[in-house]
């Protein structure tokens, strides 16, 4: 890889976290912010964690939008 391209991705390279309860507002917030914005996407990184607080389960829709 030329390191010259790699300076000027890596450079100006960002993150955007989310973090939602379900995973329609999940989809919801990441469609709407990519609608929104006029960078370029690299990568999508999604994960679910869950725990048990009692009796209930309570689960966690997080992703992360790499772009520059």
């Amino acid at each position: 890889m030329d390191k010259n391209i790699y300076n000027k991705i890596g450079d100006n390279m960002k993150v955007k976290i989310f973090d939602e309860e379900t995973e329609e507002d999940l989809e919801e917030k990441i469609n709407t912010f990519l609608e929104e914005t006029e960078k370029e996407v690299i990568d999508i990184k999604y994960q679910v964690s869950a725990c048990v607080f009692g009796e209930e389960q309570i689960y966690c829709f997080s992703a992360m939008v790499i772009y520059y």
